[in-house]
């Protein structure tokens, strides 16, 4: 397989040509006509770049005709890589070899990242809510039109390529990041992601889109934690606006993208600080204290409680769904650490 590297084709070969010129030229004069090793490489670069400054000291029948081989042969080969390096630069060939540096050094440097593959409506709307988050996140997208409208702070951390492609999962730092999206119109391509994504990293949390009825299960064969079927969950969100308008008005409200003033978040207790072991939610008055409120709790086993009783015991690597403002919600992360 050939180098990607730019460099290597369009850069070092012609000036590795050269090079192999310039050599041949100095030892050719220094052998045949006993010039100095300086003498030899100025007469070898002025007889290349064909500058005409004449001989600077005799040269014999051999030297002369050593001299027309060398004009010949070098000729084109320097004409070609000075073009060769003037296209480079114009074509903005040498802006774009920068570009993709910046871009490797910036993915290098990112952990517990997103990856977004697929930048088409339901990736779209992904970046955005993770912008507004501000979670890093890297996009995949073979087409370039389409991330060329991406503006946020990270808008750099774009990879034009085929997210199928393991190499292309590897670049975008497949091995460090939290989770990914695969949100690809064809349901083959998602699970093919799916599968390459788990085997490249356990612990990833995946999420794929699916557009035809059957492929949530093959997703989650694959290694998908979440199937999301758009063209469902639309049309169950509209009937569910006409049955229960208000209770569905008040839920997007508290977990839409634009909910400025009230959030509704999950806490992970990884542990439990010593302060609180053996306490239960009543122990913690968390009303009083943080004016928040904990409506949910998803146990270990998975299981989730809606409202959990006052008696409840805090429990590590359980996670908490509260509902409160920003600054309650900071306030109650901060009780639970101590």
């Amino acid at each position: 397989m050939a180098p990607q590297n730019p460099f290597s084709w369009k850069i070092l070969l012609p000036l590795f040509i050269l090079l192999i010129l310039i050599v041949t030229g100095t030892l050719g004069y220094y052998w045949i006509d006993g010039f100095s090793l300086i003498n030899a490489f100025y007469m070898t670069v002025i007889t290349m770049a064909t500058v005409g400054y004449g001989e600077i000291q005799p040269l014999s029948e051999s030297g002369r005709l050593f001299t027309i081989f060398l004009i010949i042969t070098s000729f084109g080969t320097f004409a070609y890589a000075v073009s060769t390096v003037t296209k480079f630069i114009i074509d903005g060939e040498l802006r774009n070899f920068f570009k993709e540096k910046k871009l490797n050094n910036s993915i290098d440097k990112l952990h517990g990242h997103v990856i977004i593959c697929g930048f088409g409506r339901n990736g779209r709307q992904a970046a955005h809510i993770l912008k507004k988050h501000h979670k890093h996140f890297v996009v995949i997208e073979q087409n370039a039109a389409l991330t060329s409208a991406i503006q946020h702070r990270h808008a750099d951390l774009i990879l034009n390529g085929d997210a199928t492609q393991d190499d292309c999962l590897k670049k975008a730092g497949i091995a460090r990041a939290s989770a990914l999206i695969t949100t690809l119109p064809q349901d083959a391509d998602n699970v093919f992601i799916v599968l390459s994504a788990r085997n490249l990293n356990p612990k990833l949390r995946i999420i794929s889109r699916a557009s035809d009825d059957g492929s949530d299960t093959k997703l989650k064969i694959a290694g998908a934690d979440n199937v999301i079927m758009p063209d469902k969950v639309g049309g169950a969100h509209m009937a569910s606006l006409v049955t229960k308008p208000d209770v569905i008005e008040f839920i997007d409200s508290i977990t839409g993208q634009d909910a400025e003033h009230i959030h509704l978040e999950e806490i992970l207790l990884a542990h439990i600080p010593a302060t609180l072991e053996h306490k239960t939610l009543k122990d913690l008055e968390v009303r009083n204290k943080s004016g928040a409120n904990i409506i949910g709790i998803k146990t270990v086993t998975g299981e989730y409680i809606v409202n959990p009783a006052a008696d409840t015991i805090l429990q590590p690597h359980t996670k908490l769904f509260v509902l409160g403002n920003h600054e309650q919600v900071l306030k109650l992360k901060q009780i639970l650490r101590h």
